[in-house]
């Protein structure tokens, strides 16, 4: 079975199109020669003003479509090649109503590969997360390592768990059906058209807000937290490369492997603002956060050789990008 599906020529469907990570795979789909991208969204938490000007192009369509609801996933199916499944609830909004989050990021993937089933079988590529590992104790994590959520908040413990079944759903589709798939595990993505529902890279657009009030930035407890923080152009191109890659039935991380501490990260943006701000340390109680660990660093090595893909935008490249769309949104 070939697993391999060409972007041009093709159409492809991205449930929860109307997001920072949907856009950005629309326009690299787009710029490979997609002969059509269904942005399937039923906006509770995307909006069409964030895919706007993805419509000048004809071969967009916006449909208002929800995973819960599987007929109309099969009616947006119909002869794709592809589908890009970023439709869930990130840690926060899963924290903050878990009975709808849980529903869309199983349920919603239950039935997008019920869908696939009989709709052609396309290939499937599934977003998932690094916290499918929790808090990894390993000096370099890899696909290999398990999944470690003591200690973890309640949120971040159920979202690792949703992304892990949303996983070995795409491993018995496969074995069962033949269905295609790959999940690329996301490390902290940020960049153009940030929101602010992804608790890591949020604080980067809080941050910048902060500096530029004249405000000095705050730093949760001691700054030592760490993240690897991906870039959205990273992403797409990870997405497209996997889609057209003959490879089924695996996960991979999509990640820098650079651990960014807090400190670190308020440092580059000042770097980048020009600005002599001093950043100060707060005890972050009762904050929503997805990790803690001033230890994780992720390796890439995988789908570095699966797929010949590397990251191309340094940290401060992302942040200089962030700040340019921030200013072309006020003008």
């Amino acid at each position: 079975m070939d697993n391999g599906v060409k972007i041009s020529g093709n159409k492809f469907v991205i449930t929860g199109g109307a997001s920072q990570v949907g856009s950005e795979i629309t326009r690299h789909l787009l710029k490979a020669g997609a002969s059509e991208v269904v942005l399937f969204d039923n906006f509770a938490l995307g909006t069409p003003e964030a895919v706007a000007d993805l419509l000048d192009d004809k071969r967009v369509v916006l449909t208002r479509g929800d995973v819960l609801r599987t007929n109309e996933l099969f009616d947006a199916l119909d002869e794709a090649a592809g589908i890009y499944a970023l439709a869930g609830f990130l840690t926060k909004p899963l924290t903050l109503n878990p009975a709808l989050g849980l529903a869309v990021n199983v349920q919603g993937m239950l039935n997008v590969f019920e869908a696939c089933r009989y709709r052609g079988r396309p290939k499937v590529l599934f977003s998932s997360s690094v916290a499918v590992y929790g808090e990894t104790k390993s000096a370099l994590t890899d696909e290999a390592d398990a999944w470690n959520w003591y200690g973890q908040q309640p949120g971040a413990a159920l979202y690792g768990a949703s992304k892990i079944m949303g996983e070995n759903l795409g491993r018995l589709y496969h074995d069962r059906y033949k269905v295609p798939s790959i999940s690329l595990r996301y490390a902290s993505v940020y960049g153009e058209r940030q929101h602010r529902r992804a608790v890591n890279s949020a604080y980067i657009i809080d941050t910048i807000d902060s500096i530029r009030r004249g405000e000095r930035p705050t730093i949760p407890d001691d700054g030592s937290e760490v993240h690897d923080y991906i870039h959205i152009h990273d992403i797409a191109t990870a997405n497209l490369m996997a889609m057209e890659a003959d490879v089924s039935r695996e996960s991979m991380t999509v990640a820098t492997g650079t651990s960014t501490s807090l400190n670190t990260l308020v440092d580059t943006i000042l770097k980048v603002m020009g600005s002599d701000l001093k950043p100060e340390h707060r005890k972050a109680d009762n904050a929503i956060r997805a990790t803690v660990s001033s230890t994780l660093k992720f390796t890439p090595e995988k789908i570095k050789k699966t797929l010949g893909w590397k990251p191309e935008i340094s940290l401060d490249e992302g942040i200089r990008r962030i700040i340019a769309w921030l200013d072309a949104e006020k003008a």
